[in-house]
């Protein structure tokens, strides 16, 4: 889905949205990829949760520039700011200042990801099938929660579930998001 997210479904946009939703795709199908040939262990790897970021990173940004495109150059220096920020803490700095930058840039995309298109449909900008957009942001969130907890020491569920949730959490994500996208 997220592969013929990229092929398909962004056409008619700017280059901005089209490059961002292009990479949180395109990370998506390789960070599953990954997962698939490494098992859940490669979750583990600093590269891969720098890597990472790109997806909620990347998704924002899309929905800033299409759909609140006064705010695009604001939220482009923030998502820069942010991958930075992410990059320099996660092999420089202490791990919980890793953590912190983290949870504070996730959390920022992860809102817009989320709120955004409730706010769109709640004006009417887009139509109710919008809200698949939120859906999906809300699988992918409960999924990032269930990580942190786990690697915090203290796991929702055991390690065992989430990892065999975690792809099924990844799938309605992105099949929310493309239905979101696709019907909007």
């Amino acid at each position: 889905m997220a592969a013929y997210e990229i092929v398909v479904g962004i056409e008619g946009l700017n280059s901005i949205s089209i490059w961002a939703y292009t990479a949180s795709f395109g990370v998506l199908i390789v960070a599953s990829l990954l997962m698939i040939i490494y098992g859940f262990d490669i979750l583990e790897s600093q590269l891969v949760v720098i890597v990472a970021a790109i997806i909620p990173l990347g998704f924002s940004l899309g929905l800033i520039t299409e759909y609140v495109p006064k705010l695009s150059a604001t939220y482009l220096v923030f998502v820069v700011i942010g991958f930075l920020a992410i990059i320099f803490t996660r092999t420089m700095a202490p791990p919980r200042a890793a953590t912190i930058v983290l949870s504070i840039v996730h959390g920022i995309s992860g809102l817009v990801i989320f709120l955004l298109p409730i706010a769109l449909s709640l004006a009417g900008t887009t139509p109710p099938s919008f809200l698949f957009i939120s859906l999906g942001g809300a699988f992918i969130g409960i999924g990032g929660l269930m990580l942190a907890f786990l690697k915090s020491g203290k796991p929702l569920l055991s390690a065992e579930r989430i990892f065999m949730l975690l792809p099924w959490l990844l799938l309605l994500m992105t099949l929310s998001f493309t239905l979101g996208l696709g019907l909007a």
